[in-house]
């Protein structure tokens, strides 16, 4: 039996499986999740990321960034702290943030892995194309989770996965994204990890304390 990737229940079920794909669905919190057992490794996980092509002044990636560089300014004024959660080779968040009057520090296990700005506390949080990667995503949002100041908000985008066409998904292909959200397993971590709101908008998803 395949524990839930999120929830750890063991009612689970195969959901899809190809030659390269095989993934899981969660009954308990509504989670498909892809088979443990072909999780890629640190190295390949880095290899992957360093394909990346992003330039932190090219228009086009800041647009792609800005659902949630608008609603980071929409909630919060200039001299907010904020965290960028995954920030990857291109960390074009923190630049237009920055640009915008934001103090940003920077976290990622490859690329900006000084763990003391996980000791800090934060106005809001930004994990942009991050959560799909978590391989222990209730420990992960639950670190989030006390990483924000009262008041604070966890800004979060990524594909929301689709009603049909799994199959189709190009999503689903790249080999380093493990776990995938729904309005049912986000609901789950707003509960679970004690998030007050939980909000949604298309690819956008911001949770509140």
């Amino acid at each position: 039996m395949t524990s839930c990737l999120l929830c750890h229940s063991e009612s689970t079920a195969p959901y899809f499986g190809d030659s390269l794909h095989k993934f899981f669905e969660c009954f308990n919190c509504g989670t498909v999740f892809r088979d443990p057992a072909n999780f890629p490794s640190p190295s390949e996980e880095r290899e992957r990321y360093l394909t990346h092509n992003n330039d932190v002044n090219d228009p086009g990636y800041q647009e792609f960034v800005s659902p949630i560089t608008e609603a980071v300014q929409k909630y919060f004024t200039k001299g907010a702290t904020g965290l960028d959660f995954g920030a990857g080779t291109g960390p074009v968040i923190a630049k237009v943030l920055g640009d915008h009057g934001y103090a940003i520090e920077l976290y990622d296990p490859f690329f900006h892995p000084d763990r003391e700005v996980l000791n800090k506390n934060y106005d809001f949080i930004v994990c942009c194309e991050v959560i799909e990667h978590f391989h222990r995503p209730q420990e992960e949002f639950l670190m989030l989770r006390r990483l924000l100041k009262p008041g604070g908000r966890l800004f979060c985008m990524t594909d929301p996965l689709p009603e049909v066409n799994f199959d189709k998904w190009y999503y689903k292909d790249d080999p380093t994204h493990v776990i995938f959200y729904s309005e049912e397993n986000l609901t789950f971590i707003k509960e679970d990890t004690g998030f007050a709101e939980l909000i949604t908008r298309d690819r956008l998803i911001i949770f509140s304390i």
